[in-house]
């Protein structure tokens, strides 16, 4: 079993590095930029449509020269016309883009008018408490645009199956819409945005998680990467299960049983709510993603070598770690039937399960749910039947079946 003092200590993520490391990244979100001599020349001159060559320009459409063989789709480096949705090779794919679609809602939907008395109540809420709600504000909604930009500027240039690229709008849908419902719920309680949206430069917690992820999103997005080399294909792999299997597999679960116990203790209801259709949400983005990740294992098994599962299992041990240390900083004292150790024992029992989703062994023997009322909500055991457990009373237009 490895330990946190078992990598190596270049590996080690220090608030000194991190500090840097956000400075020099704070503008990672953003493709690179092309350099002079890949500038490309654009025409400004509009074609005659007698000139035009029908068959070259079939030609350079990929794919194009006979209808889709669905033996031929693949995860990634495919050359099936992308373009051309059907006949489906991954039916889970499109499931889940269904399922996701039928469950549509809008941040304004929900009620916050006891949460902005509360709020406003000099006695509503503990230091404690509020602390929490501050914190979890402040990560997520740097979070959720960091995953967004991922899947636009990266992911979805590389992964080369039309139904999962379908799905993949559906989440950058999704994630614009957890971004909107954070700035909802800081504009309705009247939060200073400016703190709120900087704490990821500023407070030493968030900002670790948050420069933690950001290399993985520059990798890809610069403009001149490109799968089809081994060396490629594992960046991308690499890349997937940090987003999917740490940002939002992991870094996502202190705070969503956080503000979730506010709810449950009749606390900040509205806001619990937004996050209780966001968990919906990020449940189904964590099981799509391990998805991907195994089909792209199952299609390249020569990628899944021993360097990269000992790489997957430092990325979700660190993560792990990384979330301890920020309920640590969230809950110094214990708070809402919880503490930091109960936390860090929860952490494990995920890390545990991230670990197994993509064929690695436990590294947390014993490792058991402290909160088990979360299963009311999500049985992290059951992921793969997370629909079949009604959440909240919410669908669109009757077209998800909860029962």
């Amino acid at each position: 079993m490895l330990s946190w003092d078992d990598f190596d200590e270049k590996e080690k993520i220090t608030e000194q590095s991190i500090a840097k490391e956000v400075l020099k990244k704070e503008d990672g979100l953003t493709a690179a930029k092309p350099s002079d001599k890949e500038e490309m020349q654009t025409s400004t001159e509009v074609p005659d449509l007698d000139s035009l060559d029908l068959e070259a320009g079939l030609a350079d459409l990929e794919g194009a020269s006979a209808r889709v063989d669905v033996s031929e789709k693949k995860m990634i480096n495919s050359r099936a016309d992308v373009n051309q949705l059907v006949p489906f090779k991954y039916d889970w794919a499109w499931q889940k883009y269904l399922d996701g679609s039928a469950n549509h809602w809008m941040p304004q939907e929900i009620n916050m008018t006891a949460d902005v008395a509360l709020w406003k109540d000099k006695n509503g809420l503990t230091e404690d408490e509020r602390r929490i709600v501050m914190r979890n504000l402040g990560f997520f909604s740097t979070a959720d645009s960091l995953v967004a930009n991922n899947i636009v500027l990266s992911v979805y240039k590389h992964i080369t199956n039309p139904e999962c690229r379908q799905y993949l709008l559906r989440q950058a849908l999704e994630e614009a819409i957890h971004t909107h419902a954070y700035q909802y719920v800081i504009e309705s309680l009247g939060m200073d945005e400016g703190e709120i949206f900087n704490m990821y430069k500023e407070i030493p917690s968030v900002a670790k998680k948050a420069a933690w992820a950001l290399p993985f999103t520059q990798s890809l997005s610069d403009q001149s990467f490109e799968t089809g080399t081994v060396e490629n294909d594992k960046i991308l792999l690499r890349n997937l299960i940090a987003f999917y299997c740490v940002l939002e597999g992991i870094f996502f679960y202190c705070g969503f049983t956080q503000i979730l116990s506010m709810g449950n203790r009749n606390k900040m209801t509205g806001t619990a709510e937004q996050f209780q259709y966001i968990l919906r949400d990020e449940s189904m983005h964590v099981n799509f993603g391990i998805d991907m990740i195994n089909q792209i294992k199952l299609e390249n098994p020569h990628l899944w070598d021993e360097e990269m599962q000992k790489q997957a299992e430092t990325m979700i041990l660190q993560g792990t770690q990384l979330e301890i240390e920020y309920a640590q900083d969230t809950m110094p004292k214990g708070i809402l039937g919880m503490n930091s150790e109960m936390m860090a024992e929860y952490l494990h029992f995920i890390a545990n399960r991230r670990l197994t989703q993509i064929g690695l062994n436990e590294a947390f023997p014993n490792a058991s749910n402290p909160f088990p009322w979360m299963s009311e909500i999500m049985d992290l055991r059951k992921e793969k039947n997370f629909f079949e457990t009604r959440v909240i009373e919410y669908q669109t237009g009757g077209a998800l079946n909860w029962d």
